[in-house]
C-alpha cells in the first residue's frame, strides 16, 4: 500500500512552521496514545504513522530531502528507516514528548508519568558508511552487501536489576524549600534510566558487556538516488545493552562516469563526427546507461545539433517516469592536414555550397539547449 503524505498525515501544509508541526504532532498523538487505546492495533498504527511523519518533519535536512524526494529521498522504502518504528523507537526519540519526570505534554493525561513508562528506553549509535555506485547502478538500483562493524551485545553478558533506582531507571529526591517539601525526578546515576547493570561478562567485552562484530548486511538502493543523498536502515547501527540499536545512514557517493554525464534524471553525452560523416550522413554507436544503441546521422548535421534518445536516462526516485539520454554533436575539424588533403579542400574553398548560410529555421546550440531543457 503506498505511503500517506507526511504532512497530510499530520493535517499541515507544506509551509507549516516547526512549533505548527509539534502542535499538530502532539494532539494527534494524545489522540492514539497507546495508552489510551489499549489494545488498539488501528490506533497503535496511527500512532507510529504520526510519530514517523514527525521525525522527518521536525528535523530540517530530512525535512528538506522529503520536500524534494519524496518518501524514497528520506528512505520510507526498500526497507529502511520510517515504517520500521517501533514504540520503543517512539519513546525513546522524541523524549521532549513523551518522557516523564515533568514537562511532558502528557502529564495531564496520562498520569505525569509518561503513562507509566517510567524507565528510559536507550538507543545505540547510529553508524555512517558512504557507499559508491557507479552510474549505472543508479540508473537501475543495486542491491549491495557491505561489511559493518558494529557493537553488539555479547550473548554471554549477566545483567542485575540496577540496586540504585530498583529497576526504575529513575530516583527520587526530596528537598525541603521555604515552600515545603519538594520531590524532583531523575535519571539514574548508576545505570543511566535502563534499570540494569552488567552482573557478569566475558572477556573481551566492554564495561557494558559489548564487543565488536563484523556484520554482512544486505543493502538494496532504489533506481534514481542521487549524490549526497542519505537512506537509513532502522537497527542495523550499534546496538546498547537494555535498549534498542542504532541506525545505519548510508550516504551515497556518485561516481563520475568516463563517458557519460548526468544531469538530473537525464544523461548526456558528447559525440565527435567527422565534417565527411556530418556533410553525408552516417550510422555510429553511442553508450547508453545500459548498453550500445546505433543512431543515424543525418546528411547535412550541423555541429551543436541535439539528438534525443527516449527513455535512455535515469529512472526518477519519486516513480514519474524515465529520463532520456541527449547526444550533443560535435562535427570535429582535424587539426593537422597532408598536403593532398589540403589540396583537395582548396579546390573546394569558393564552391558556393561549401559558404556557410544559416537559414532562419535553424536553431543554434542555445536555441537547442532551451528547447531540450524546457528553459
Amino acid at each position: 500500500m503506498a505511503k500517506r503524505d507526511y504532512y497530510e498525515i499530520l493535517g499541515v501544509d507544506k509551509g507549516a512552521s516547526k512549533d505548527e508541526i509539534k502542535k499538530a504532532y502532539r494532539k494527534i498523538a494524545i489522540k492514539y496514545h497507546p495508552d489510551k487505546n489499549p489494545d488498539n492495533k488501528e490506533a497503535e498504527e496511527k500512532f507510529k504513522e504520526a510519530a514517523e511523519a514527525y521525525e522527518v518533519l521536525s528535523n530540517d535536512e530530512k525535512r528538506q530531502r522529503y520536500d524534494r524526494f519524496g518518501h524514497q529521498g528520506v528512505g520510507g522504502a526498500g526497507g529502511y528507516s520510517g515504517g520500521g518504528m517501533n514504540m520503543d523507537d517512539i519513546f525513546s526519540q522524541f523524549g521532549d514528548i513523551f518522557g516523564g519526570g515533568g514537562g511532558s505534554p502528557f502529564d495531564s493525561f496520562f498520569g505525569g508519568g509518561g503513562g507509566g513508562r517510567s524507565r528510559r528506553t536507550r538507543k545505540g549509535t547510529n553508524l555512517r558508511i558512504k557507499l559508491k555506485l557507479t552510474l549505472q547502478e543508479i540508473a537501475n538500483g543495486v542491491e549491495k552487501k557491505i561489511k559493518v562493524n558494529r557493537l553488539v551485545v555479547d550473548p554471554n553478558t549477566k545483567f542485575a536489576t540496577c540496586s540504585t533506582c530498583q529497576g526504575t531507571g529513575q530516583v527520587r529526591k526530596v528537598m525541603n524549600t521555604m515552600l515545603g517539601q519538594m520531590m524532583s525526578t531523575s535519571t539514574c546515576p548508576t545505570c543511566g534510566g535502563v534499570g540494569q547493570t552488567v552482573d557478569s561478562r566475558s572477556p573481551g567485552t566492554d564495561s557494558s558487556g559489548m564487543k565488536r562484530e563484523e556484520d554482512v548486511i544486505s543493502v538494496k538502493i532504489p533506481a534514481g538516488v542521487s549524490d549526497g543523498m542519505q537512506l537509513s536502515m532502522s537497527g542495523k547501527g550499534n546496538e546498547v545493552a537494555g535498549g534498542i540499536p542504532g541506525d545505519l545512514l548510508i550516504l551515497i557517493e556518485e561516481q563520475p562516469d568516463e563517458t557519460l554525464k548526468r544531469d538530473g534524471t537525464n544523461v548526456i553525452y558528447e559525440l565527435h563526427v567527422s565534417f565527411i560523416d556530418a556533410a553525408l550522413g552516417t550510422e555510429v554507436e553511442v553508450p547508453t546507461v545500459n548498453n550500445r544503441v546505433k543512431i543515424k546521422i543525418e546528411p547535412g548535421t550541423q555541429s551543436g545539433k541535439i539528438l534525443r534518445l527516449r527513455g535512455k536516462g535515469i529512472k526518477d526516485i519519486e516513480g514519474y517516469g524515465i529520463g532520456d539520454q541527449l547526444i550533443h554533436v560535435n562535427v570535429w575539424t582535424p587539426k593537422h592536414l597532408s598536403k593532398d588533403e589540403r589540396a583537395t579542400l582548396e579546390s573546394l574553398r569558393d564552391s558556393e555550397n561549401f559558404t556557410p548560410n544559416p537559414t532562419k529555421g535553424e536553431k543554434g546550440f542555445f536555441e537547442n539547449m532551451k528547447e531540450f531543457f524546457g528553459a
